[in-house]
């Protein structure tokens, strides 16, 4: 079980440090706010990430995998991407904020992060294929101690990968000038406009 335990904490390493909508998100946020909204995104993320874990552990993922469950959570999920990507354009063209703790609304971050979770459909896909990934790791009849110890590992690298994302966000910010704001805002806007895009035509093509 240690050497499961030691690869799930990898693989949520891995799942976690690959640039995506939610890093994405915590960086458009953290550069205004800093540490706490870029934290806020990131612990809401992991809400959607421990939802879809036990989901996929219980079968219950399954269902969702279905079209007409699939469809609307996933066409939910490209909608708020395109959202925070016309956000993210037009906080390009704002002048660089005096940095504000108070002005990331820590609680909204939580929120936005736990909805860009939930609505991914990548989840769904992941975490029912998750009694194969444990199989692929030397279980050969992976029982409930088995899920339990993936998932623990599995959770315990995502928290911990939180707090250093948040950190190196804030940390960055010093560093923030007009040019770069500019730059990191319209990438921000381009990168999240195309993981909705991604997410609408993977669903509707295969719908």
């Amino acid at each position: 079980m240690t050497h499961l335990f030691v690869s799930a904490f990898l693989l949520g390493l891995l799942f976690n440090a690959a640039p995506g909508a939610i890093f994405t998100e915590s960086l458009r946020r953290g550069i205004k706010g800093g540490y706490s909204p870029a934290l806020a995104v990131q612990i809401g993320s992991l809400i959607g990430d421990f939802v879809w874990a036990v989901l996929g552990l219980i079968g219950a993922a399954a269902l969702f995998s279905l079209p007409y469950v699939e469809l609307p959570l996933a066409l939910t999920g490209a909608v708020l991407l395109f959202w925070l990507a016309w956000q993210s354009l037009r906080d390009a063209f704002a002048p660089v904020p005096e940095f504000d703790p108070s002005a990331g609304k820590a609680g909204s971050a939580f929120t936005v992060g736990a909805a860009l979770s939930l609505s991914n459909p990548l989840n769904i896909t992941y975490w029912t294929a998750l009694g194969g990934t444990i199989t692929a790791l030397g279980v050969a009849e992976p029982g409930r101690t088995a899920f339990f110890v993936f998932l623990l590992g599995f959770m315990l690298s995502s928290v911990l990968w939180c707090f250093f994302c948040a950190g190196l966000i804030a940390i960055s910010r010093r560093y923030l000038g007009p040019v770069l704001w500019v730059a990191i805002n319209a990438s921000c806007a381009v990168g999240l406009a195309i993981f909705g895009y991604m997410v609408a035509m993977n669903v509707l093509t295969g719908a």
